[in-house]
């Protein structure tokens, strides 16, 4: 009888060996999204070095900030607040600006450039899909490099707080009115909101075009996005002396006015209104997100008959 039942263990620790592993849906998506990390590491090298080269300038200039919060007394509240936040505006700006710049030009290589040095044929022999492989390339313009340069901006502006609170403290200078202008946690909310709508969402069909004529084109990634851009808007101008399509564009690139009512320049000011009612119900979120969509099932289709260059 022990015979026999040793033997079921065996048996059924042979069989519980040998069945295959059942991987997760999301696991061959997840790693095909640290690939793209590993492979480019301009992803978060260059909002780091930007980060980074600024706030070395930032140490720098708080050797005159004792006097500027002196000088600043004489100033009415909104003009304090101007001065005080505009540092910390100009980090957040320079993020923004990077994220678009590497998301730009990750996409218009992200799908010529396997085909150009010939990787594809090695991620082609993998069990992963046409489909994880595009979606997991841009996913990191849309969603990775918004929610880094939120990352960066956030701890940038943390250790600049905290040096300035430093500076003024030795000086014997209070540091009330210096946090209280700053408004950390709200602008800190402003600036996620506004990448998540605007650097993510909003400007989507931008990165799904590029990466649509990176799958397309076999040099020259820049050129073809541009060109046929450039001949709507000709094209355009010349027969009906209107300019609708570069105003759409522009709005495109600019993220539009729906999502905040903006006072000041950036959308990290303290007096900035949310409507996320109106974004959400406006016509221009849900084209680009349709627009998206075939701009990705476009590249997705492309990318699974390409073959190396």
């Amino acid at each position: 009888m022990n015979t026999q039942s040793n033997a079921m263990y065996d048996a059924s620790v042979d069989a519980h060996r040998a069945a295959p592993a059942v991987l997760s849906p999301t696991r061959p998506f997840y790693w095909a999204v640290r690939r793209e990390l590993w492979e480019n590491r301009s992803i978060y090298l260059a909002p780091l070095g930007v980060a980074a080269v600024f706030l070395f300038g930032f140490a720098i200039s708080t050797i005159h900030l004792p006097a500027k919060m002196r000088s600043l007394s004489a100033l009415d509240p909104a003009q304090q607040q101007a001065a005080i936040t505009m540092p910390y505006n100009l980090i957040a700006g320079l993020m923004m600006a990077t994220g678009l710049i590497v998301g730009v030009f990750y996409s218009l290589d992200a799908l010529q450039g396997e085909r150009r040095d010939r990787s594809i044929l090695f991620w082609k022999s993998l069990p992963v899909s046409d489909v994880v492989t595009v979606l997991s390339k841009a996913c990191i313009p849309i969603v990775v490099l918004p929610l880094l340069a939120f990352a960066v901006t956030v701890a940038t502006q943390w250790l600049m707080l905290l040096l300035s609170s430093l500076v003024l403290a030795g000086s014997r200078l209070s540091v009330a009115a210096l946090w209280a202008q700053v408004s950390f946690f709200q602008t800190s909310l402003l600036l996620l909101y506004h990448l998540v709508t605007v650097h993510a969402i909003w400007h989507a069909p931008i990165y799904a075009w590029l990466l649509l004529v990176s799958a397309w084109a076999r040099r020259g990634a820049f050129l073809w996005a541009a060109l046929p851009v450039l001949a709507i808007m000709g094209l355009e101008k010349v027969v009906f002396h209107t300019s609708y399509f570069a105003e759409l564009l522009g709005n495109r690139f600019g993220g539009g006015a729906e999502a905040m009512t903006i006072p000041g320049t950036l959308p990290m000011n303290p007096m900035t209104h949310l409507t996320p009612g109106n974004y959400l119900t406006s016509a221009g979120l849900w084209i680009g997100i349709a627009l998206t969509a075939a701009f990705l099932a476009g590249a997705i289709r492309l990318r699974r008959y390409r073959g190396p260059m």
